[in-house]
């Protein structure tokens, strides 16, 4: 009879010591989508509400964010925060995105497409991103606003949404995992934050045209790309910019950097171009929003 105490002792001991390791190895993804770099986009009829594809291509976007989630959740995530980062931030179909995650939508965020990002994370996917305004390839290839901006650059690196996200989530110690998009797209963030997975679902010929793969195609393009990188957790680096860190803005028209250097903090250096130093990626984010969404017609 002790004997067997002793034996339900231990079997009671292993079930303690076991189950939190189960809990430590799970692994907290953060994914930032975007429409741009999604299989088949190329214009403004898929990307925008009116466009003759827009919904579907609403689907087709939930779809290749849903195929990257599955991956992850496959690959042992066990929390995942999806930032809807297109246009009105509303574009992905909450009845038809997995329900486990949780959902970031709409704006103005301090954050921008990565709101809600912290050091909790372990990862961070890029879905359905583009080029940069600087590129001189990429299908629909801009930096935040292809009607504002001409070029944004940190510590004088021309940034693409890509690596610019990439600092904000650095600053968190967080490191980026995979991106999917064209092949411009992917090429130019992979050379700015590192070894990153590559998910390439269309080739750019020009800025509203190129060869694509097919939605099943692209989908599992990016499952396959997803869990590869789940597996690089640990092994790739954050990229991390160190303060202070310069932020130059270079916009389309001459007025708003006119306006703009009215203000202490900002330095003109150009015509068209301002800079802003922040101390950090969380200063540095905060002003960029301000600049590209403050409004005096705003409501309420």
């Amino acid at each position: 009879m002790y004997f067997g105490k002793i034996i339900t002792f231990l079997m009671c001991f292993a079930l303690i010591t076991v189950a939190p390791v189960g809990a430590e190895d799970g692994k907290k993804i953060y994914i930032s989508a975007d429409m741009e770099g999604l299989a088949g986009a190329v214009t403004m009829a898929q990307l925008g509400p009116g466009g003759f594809e827009y919904e579907k291509y609403r689907k087709i976007y939930t779809a290749e964010v849903n195929a990257a989630i599955d991956a992850a959740f496959k690959a042992g995530a066990t929390e995942i925060l999806v930032s809807d980062s297109h246009g009105n931030g509303q574009g992905l179909l909450l009845d038809e995105l997995n329900q486990k995650v949780q959902l970031v939508r709409s704006w103005p965020r301090p954050f921008g497409m990565m709101q809600g990002i912290d050091d909790t994370f372990d990862g961070v996917f890029f879905i359905g991103y583009h080029a940069s305004a600087t590129s001189t390839e990429g299908i629909r290839a801009h930096t935040m606003s292809s009607a504002h901006l001409a070029a944004v650059k940190l510590n004088g690196v021309s940034m693409s949404e890509a690596s610019y996200n990439a600092a904000i989530a650095g600053h968190f110690g967080v490191p980026v995992l995979m991106i999917s998009g064209d092949n411009a797209a992917t090429r130019e963030a992979a050379s700015i934050i590192g070894n990153i997975e590559e998910a390439v679902v269309k080739w750019a010929y020009g800025f509203h045209s190129g060869k694509t793969l097919l939605p099943t195609a692209a989908k599992a393009v990016i499952a396959e790309k997803a869990e590869q990188a789940m597996a690089k957790i640990g092994e790739i680096e954050p990229y991390k910019l160190t303060g202070p860190i310069e932020l130059d803005i270079t916009f389309q028209s001459y007025q708003p950097s006119e306006v703009l250097a009215y203000l202490p903090i900002v330095e003109r250096i150009d015509a068209r171009t301002v800079r802003y130093v922040g101390k950090d990626m969380v200063e540095v984010s905060k002003f960029l929003q301000f600049v590209e969404g403050f409004s005096a017609d705003m409501k309420p």
